[in-house]
């Protein structure tokens, strides 16, 4: 009978795209633990999202929440081994098993949340797709960019987009795609082309890379919705609410005024929201097969999401994108978490 029911387990287990191995090892987060470590997949050089330092220390948003995933594992945000996906080969590697999520600037769509498998843990950056050209190429707008062509990576929406953007418009266009994107940045800088189009974060973030960044100008329009965030595999619920709420905490953390410098001091508090995230109150940790001081271990470690935003991307960065609608909803913007409770 016991055999009968594990095989049945099993069977069941790949019809909902859970492997044999997480039917049987109890899913993604036992793995992690049993093995010491998360395997977190990222963008092979993404400046404040994902890329390593002279030294091979990996850095940025998408990178942050790696470490806050294993600081909320592990108590230890360096017990994360990075592996550098291309964007032809991330879900691939996602799908097989060879990490454990990604987490590397992917845009939620319908197809992606359907038909690859995979489910999408939540939005750690509302991007939207846009243009860099040379000034001296005298364009002032996406919308003057008649008969040009332009540089874009292949496999991504980024070149559909494009191709919606210009039929809809009207307007003639010549695509100049490659696998890779520092291969797409290299041939726009040689001239190869008369514009690059990627999301709009990426296009400040590769105009750091040019020879001559002044020379170089982002053009105003938007011309989709990029809703970026960490991806799993479908059929691990437990692994899904572990991504989420590591997310949603830091999120909450930046709500109520709790960061790295003061978490501490906040386990006196008395307000029964910081209570249950610092886990003075309730068994919040344990739902997802954690600590109840997860959230604790997160902002210790890591920060919240402000801080994480602006020392990788916001006005402490090189970049300096306004937070914008990355802004709390309490401020404007579009991050909003659901309440630990």
């Amino acid at each position: 009978m016991k055999k009968l029911m594990g095989a049945a387990l099993i069977a069941a287990a790949g019809v909902m795209g859970v492997s044999a191995a997480q039917a049987q090892g109890g899913g993604v987060l036992a793995q992690v633990k049993s093995k010491g470590t998360l395997t977190c997949g990222v963008g092979p050089g993404l400046a404040g999202f994902g890329m390593p330092d002279a030294q091979g220390n990996w850095n940025g948003l998408d990178v942050d929440l790696c470490r806050a995933i294993a600081a909320a594992i592990f108590n230890d945000p360096s017990k994360v081994k990075f592996i550098p996906l291309s964007s032809k080969d991330r879900f691939t590697a996602l799908q097989s098993g060879e990490v454990d999520l990604l987490s590397r600037n992917t845009t939620w769509t319908m197809s992606r949340d359907t038909s690859l498998g995979l489910n999408f843990a939540g939005v750690n950056y509302y991007d939207g797709q846009g243009f860099m050209v040379r000034k001296k190429l005298g364009v002032d707008s996406a919308m003057k960019l008649e008969g040009a062509s332009v540089c874009t990576q292949q496999g991504t929406t980024t070149e559909l987009n494009l191709a919606d953007f210009f039929r809809t418009n009207k307007m003639k266009y010549e695509v100049v795609a490659f696998a890779t994107n520092d291969e797409t940045v290299k041939a726009y800088e040689s001239g190869r082309c008369d514009a690059f189009t990627t999301d709009a974060s990426g296009l400040y973030a590769e105009r750091l890379k040019l020879s001559v960044p002044a020379d170089h100008i982002v053009l105003p329009e938007i011309i989709s919705k990029e809703p970026l965030g960490p991806v799993v595999r479908h059929g691990d619920d437990l692994w899904l609410d572990v991504v989420k709420w590591t997310y949603n905490a830091m999120l909450n953390a930046e709500e109520l005024g709790i960061t790295k410098a003061n978490v501490d001091d906040m386990l006196k508090s008395e307000n029964p929201e910081i209570k249950r995230l610092v886990g003075t109150e309730g068994k919040f940790g344990e739902a997802i097969g954690l600590t109840n001081d997860w959230a604790y271990r997160i902002v210790k470690h890591i920060g919240n999401y402000g801080e994480s935003f602006e020392r990788n991307v916001g006005m402490g960065s090189l970049l300096k994108i306004a937070r914008g609608q990355n802004a709390l909803w309490t401020k404007g913007g579009l991050q909003y978490a659901p309440p630990i409770r």
